[in-house]
């Protein structure tokens, strides 16, 4: 059976609108790359994309009244944001782990197995 982790790509918050055409070509051809080695690994991926910056986010933090605190981006604490993701269906964690090392970025991945809420 086929398990399913999400590879979380970790970078500096970063402005699209200033990004050169070839830079942008060369972020893709990297993710293509990557990609295909998921494919010819025998793996899958399941779904993915790449986020706004952190200008366009906004944290809701429930206070417990009923009135949740909506606070807009950019968060002060912040010097690395999550900037895309993968999901992942590959055989086993040894795969995951092979695989997420092979993920673009300029900063780091995180890679979470995803929770089986079926079998509970």
């Amino acid at each position: 059976m086929a398990e399913e982790f999400v590879v979380l790509i970790v970078e500096e918050p970063w402005d699209p609108t200033a990004v050169t055409e070839e830079q942008w070509r060369a972020a893709m051809q990297g993710h293509q790359a990557f990609a295909e080695a998921v494919q010819k690994a025998g793996a899958s991926i399941l779904g993915g994309d790449a986020l706004q910056p952190p200008s366009t986010a906004v944290r809701i933090t429930p206070n417990g009244n009923g009135s949740p605190v909506f606070t807009d981006g950019p968060f002060a604490d912040t010097k690395e944001v999550v900037t895309g993701y993968y999901k992942l269906g590959v055989r086993d964690a040894a795969q995951a782990r092979e695989l997420a090392a092979l993920c673009p970025t300029g900063g780091s991945v995180e890679l979470w197995p995803v929770m089986n809420t079926g079998a509970m």
